[in-house]
């Protein structure tokens, strides 16, 4: 059992991290300050409302679609950021194992009441550097993105992690596209034993239909300023006016926002993440016994369980096992010749990602950066959509059995 205080605990993170140089993002951590799930899983927060994701696939206008699309951004933060917390003000984040090479997450979620299912498939397409690919998509509905990741990250003082990549929102009945940023953050508290996430900066989903939501975060401060605070605002590009359609303003991480429309001077809606009918409803995975090899919880299932017992010997012996095991892997496919191919993403030109060209061309400091991600990363739909099991002859990530 792990009977450590919490000062105890920031003093072992603080000289953890001052011993750190460069990238951290492929540095574990002490094995208390993980969270009880995998990189690959972060994905999770993009499906787990299937009605929200479905929504702007039911929107004919235009101008309100792309609320709505800001709308399913802004519920996947608090999961995506507060990984291991409920997101609260006294709950303090957690770190996600890095995920190996190879790793797979597979899940889906149905709101049987709005007759919505979506389903995830993310995978681990690099280690080094660590890059994620992840597909979301509702087939009935016909919405779908794909988006990947490289993410970054440093101390000085403060933990700041950057992420290189985006992801794209595609409608089948509007044959509509939006590019979606990928925010970047910092990990605050670390001294005060409480940490949690801040956004800070401006982004801007884009559509291709002319309209635009920019994001503009804010923080808590050392006087004023609320924490996890945002404004947004959207407009049409091509409005020589640059009129304002609608603001958006509120709290992404607790309480919510409000949306308003300043031409009519009114409040068109309130929404609270916080109440029960926008709870994320249940993640349906294979049983563990079920799941393949390179799935991540039945890998790391040594992992969970120390955790969930309260065991960090065995919480780092298991890692270790299977951290141990993927270098001797690197080793041996190096010795042989053998090149690793990821199983449900590819890497393609950046000169073949016309949606990314196209929606941001004109944006100041808007760039693919595909030099540090390997390519672009495009799904293979056909295996996504019927995944065959095993995913790899001879080959666990323990080892080469053959």
């Amino acid at each position: 059992m792990d009977h450590k205080s919490v000062g105890s605990r920031v003093r072992d993170l603080a000289k953890f991290l001052a011993t750190v140089k460069g990238d951290l993002s492929n540095i574990t951590g002490p094995p208390h300050l993980l969270a009880p799930s995998s990189v690959v899983e972060v994905g999770h927060c993009w499906a787990q409302r299937p009605s929200v994701f479905a929504a702007p696939s039911l929107e004919s206008d235009p101008e309100k679609r792309i609320l709505l699309v800001l709308r399913w951004f802004l519920v996947a933060l608090r999961s995506q950021l507060y990984i291991g917390s409920p997101g609260s003000k006294n709950s303090s984040i957690k770190k996600p194992l890095n995920a190996f090479l190879g790793e797979l997450f597979m899940a889906s979620w149905t709101d049987a009441e709005k007759k919505c299912t979506t389903t995830l498939v993310s995978e681990q397409v690099s280690h080094h550097p660590p890059i994620t690919a992840m597909h979301v998509s509702d087939a009935g509905h016909g919405i779908r993105s794909t988006g990947y990741a490289r993410v970054e990250m440093s101390f000085n003082g403060t933990v700041n992690i950057r992420q290189v990549g985006h992801a794209v929102l595609h409608i089948d009945r509007f044959e509509e596209e939006y590019l979606m940023p990928l925010l970047d953050a910092q990990v605050r508290g670390i001294l005060r034993g409480s940490m949690y996430p801040e956004v800070l900066g401006t982004y801007s989903i884009i559509g291709s239909s002319g309209y635009q939501a920019e994001i503009r975060f804010t923080g808590e401060g050392m006087i004023r300023g609320k924490r996890n605070s945002f404004e947004a605002r959207i407009f049409h590009r091509d409005d020589p006016s640059n009129q304002t359609l609608y603001e958006v303003k509120g709290c992404w991480s607790e309480g919510g926002w409000k949306v308003r429309n300043p031409r009519m001077g009114e409040t068109v809606e309130v929404y609270d993440i916080d109440a029960p009918e926008n709870q994320p409803v249940p993640m349906v995975i294979d049983p563990i016994a079920e799941q393949d090899p390179w799935e991540s919880r039945r890998a790391w299932e040594g992992v969970f369980r120390g955790m969930r017992e309260g065991d960090m010997q065995m919480v780092l012996n298991e890692k270790t096992r299977v951290e141990q095991a993927q270098r001797r892997m690197r080793a041996e496919e190096k010795e042989r010749g053998i090149v690793w191919e990821p199983l449900f993403f590819k890497s393609v030109s950046p000169e073949e990602h016309e949606v990314f060209h196209r929606l941001a061309e004109g944006i100041p400091g808007l760039k693919l950066h595909s030099e540090r991600t390997k390519g672009v990363w495009k799904p293979d739909l056909a295996k996504i959509e019927s995944p065959q099991r095993p995913f790899r002859q001879g080959v666990t990530p323990l080892g080469y059995t053959s």
